[in-house]
């Protein structure tokens, strides 16, 4: 089988979706912005071809590449695994007619009122949303609904470019803050009070093979906008107990109301006073390298797993479930640039078993902001067979590693 994957070597774990499709046998073409001399002999070991575009993310540039290799030979498959990248890529694969994730599908877990208004339509139930670029109807919604309420992009990713308006002054800051208030297209929808977390799925022909379930904790936006926590996602691998029955029903109707054939998915939802509501769903793989802890956590490889999808139809290898994995993120305590670090000497000494990796940067390196997510500085990855003790590791992590900077 012949595969055309869209940039296989940004971000850095692109290249593991590579690796994959090769070790299943298919030959795989690169499509990616960097020339081919700046990619590394391993990455190009497991290519077949590379074609170079000025932006993956240009629809007539991807669309020319894809029908000039199409005139040289046959194409089975036209992939990517990063949320900027699924609509072009989408828009490309329909045009040249080649089998995979529809346009409609992916605007549907592209747009988040779009997305919405379907799974109401399906009995799913969500937070009342919409999306407008008049100030006026923002207004009117929110009286209707009370608040808070959250306004967001309509095609945001995460926490990003997202607001919270818990009174008037708030939401005519968001109003501003958004872009709503210039003409700017946003989704603004009710704030559901409860825990969050992610369901995620692999999926052949809309039937779910693989699944997971994590915990943020805190929640994201909280998490994205108070430096002094240090957030985690955390896996459980007791996804296949009654509390979670709800939850991955809840997934498996979203899947089929939004048309989702074999496909990598990504879906938030809120627990909370008013029951399990979804937020939101990307037809691709998390982000912040969390397979990399299903990996460790299933004793398998779910990229292998996600490329015996896409290239055969089928898995053959079952989720063992016998661990739960996290991340924390450990932020420095200013911005400016690492001056070191405490209590790491003492997180390997004791805890040394139950560790996946860390990533710490060394001194002098620039700090990132705490809106830049899980893994842009400092963070610890670790491993428990029991859940309860896997989140006691985790905070004493986060309680005694220190990252300082000046």
């Amino acid at each position: 089988m012949h595969v055309l994957f869209v940039e296989p070597a940004f971000p850095r774990n692109q290249r593991e979706f590579v690796r994959a499709l090769h070790s299943v046998g298919a030959r795989v073409t690169g499509i990616g912005e960097s020339p081919l001399g700046s990619l590394d002999a391993e990455l190009k070991g497991w290519l077949y071809r590379y074609e170079q575009v000025r932006s993956v993310v240009d629809e007539p540039a991807l669309l020319e590449t894809v029908r000039r290799i199409q005139t040289r030979e046959w194409v089975d498959r036209l992939e990517c695994s990063v949320e900027a990248h699924i609509m072009a890529t989408a828009r490309v694969r329909e045009a040249c007619t080649i089998p995979g994730t529809s346009v409609r599908t992916s605007f549907l877990c592209r747009d988040k009122p779009a997305m919405k208004d379907a799974l109401r339509a399906a009995g799913i139930p969500c937070a009342q949303s919409i999306g407008t670029r008049d100030v006026k109807e923002a207004r009117e919604f929110v009286k209707q609904v009370g608040y808070p309420v959250i306004l967001k992009p309509r095609d945001a990713a995460g926490a990003s470019g997202t607001y919270k308006a818990s009174n008037d002054a708030e939401l005519e800051s968001a109003l501003r803050s958004s872009g709503l208030a210039a003409g700017r297209d946003v989704a603004i929808e009710e704030f559901i009070e409860g825990h969050e977390g992610f369901y995620d799925t692999l999926t052949i022909g809309g039937k779910v093979v693989h699944d997971f379930a994590c915990h943020y904790f805190p929640n994201v936006l909280e998490a994205m906008r108070t430096r002094w926590i240090s957030p985690q996602i955390v896996c459980t691998n007791r996804i296949e107990s009654e509390p979670y029955r709800e939850l991955r029903e809840m997934g498996r109707k979203v899947i089929e109301a939004l048309g989702i054939h074999t496909s990598a998915t990504h879906m938030e939802w809120f627990f909370g006073p008013k029951g399990l509501k979804f937020s939101e769903i990307g037809c691709r793989p998390p982000g912040v390298r969390t397979w990399d802890l299903y990996s460790a956590a299933n004793d398998f490889d779910i990229y292998a797993e996600w490329a015996k999808a896409i290239v055969h139809g089928k898995t053959d290898t079952r989720a063992s479930r016998r661990l739960s994995t996290g991340l924390i993120a450990l932020r420095p305590d200013v911005d400016g640039r690492i001056r070191g670090y405490e209590g790491v000497e003492e997180m390997k000494r004791r805890f040394g078993e139950n560790l996946i990796d860390s990533h710490f940067p060394p001194p002098g390196t620039p700090t990132q902001g705490v809106e830049a997510g899980f893994m842009a500085n400092a963070w610890v990855r670790m491993k428990h067979a029991d859940y309860d003790e896997l989140r006691k590791l985790l905070n004493n992590v986060g309680e005694t590693v220190k990252v300082r900077a000046e």
